[in-house]
């Protein structure tokens, strides 16, 4: 009787003491006849991953956190570019239809890109619209004066120059002018969302690929079939441009925010429209109609 009553008077003193004490830790010896019994603050169910659904912790987060952990090497080293390559095909191609089916209310980096921002598919894209421009360019104007006896073919190997330059320097130095825009706009006003200038290059990259069948397709000679696909391609690639940087600028002033906006959509639409106009409407004159003297015509000297 008397061990009974010691047990007794120690799982009261326990109890006292956590009524006491709300914060200390108790542990508690079960006898061999007494069953298990489980706290209920210490189980995770489905309310643990409502939490964790209403808090952000998804599998994108949990990536943006690994690959922050990853060790970078120093920029004058090989393998400090070679991770801006490392992407796999699986990746270039779900980001390839991320950019031609925008989903409203979905942001395109934190989708697809901010888990691994690559310089692999912004690349290619760009090479393979200036050889599409250049080659569809010289088919278009070799199409249009097919037939006519005055005409004489000439390939035109200057356009894949110029369109090199037109399209690289538009994918790399519009972003770095919208990385550094935004960046001394979050130095005066602090945004929720902000890109890395990797992460904005990789959005306009990825955002030219519409342009590469437009492009293909400009050899129709029909001004307005033209024009009507620049205005489709327009509209599908201005539109992940918006839906994108439209989070990084809508905390600002309106009027600076929708300014960033309407340049961003305007300077694409000069890309676009200049494309067409330079490399599909422009006048050849190297076709024009040559002089010819008649066999049996006599010139005149004078004496």
């Amino acid at each position: 009787m008397a061990a009974v009553d010691d047990l007794q008077f120690e799982e009261f003193g326990d109890a006292a003491t956590s009524a006491a004490n709300p914060g200390t830790t108790t542990i508690h010896i079960e006898g061999p006849g007494e069953s298990p019994t489980h706290q209920p603050g210490l189980s995770r169910g489905s309310g643990g991953e409502e939490d964790d659904e209403l808090l952000g912790n998804d599998d994108s987060d949990k990536t943006e956190l690994l690959a922050g952990q990853k060790k970078s090497s120093p920029f004058w080293t090989f393998e400090y570019y070679q991770t801006f390559f490392d992407v796999d095909t699986y990746q270039v191609f779900d980001r390839i239809k991320g950019s031609l089916l925008p989903i409203p209310g979905k942001n395109f980096v934190r989708l697809y890109i901010r888990s691994n921002p690559d310089l692999y598919g912004p690349f290619w894209i760009c090479a393979t619209l200036v050889f599409a421009i250049a080659i569809s360019g010289n088919l278009s104007n070799f199409l249009i004066h097919l037939g006519e006896k005055t005409y004489h073919y000439v390939p035109e190997f200057r356009k894949v120059s110029i369109a090199a330059t037109i399209i690289y320097a538009y994918a790399w130095l519009v972003p770095l002018a919208l990385w550094g825009f935004l960046m001394w706009r979050n130095s005066k006003v602090m945004n929720i969302v902000s890109y890395s200038f990797l992460e904005i290059v990789c959005v306009y990259g990825y955002s030219l690929f519409i342009y590469i069948p437009t492009a293909v397709l400009w050899i129709i000679p029909q001004k307005a079939v033209r024009w009507i696909l620049v205005m489709i391609a327009l509209g599908i690639s201005g539109s992940v441009l918006a839906m994108t940087f439209w989070p990084a600028v809508r905390e600002d002033n309106r009027r600076i925010a929708l300014a960033t906006i309407g340049t961003i959509v305007l300077l694409h639409t000069l890309l676009s429209v200049g494309c067409l106009a330079y490399f599909f409407d422009a006048p050849e004159m190297d076709h024009l109609p040559t002089t010819t003297v008649a066999p049996n015509q006599t010139v005149a000297t004078a004496k």
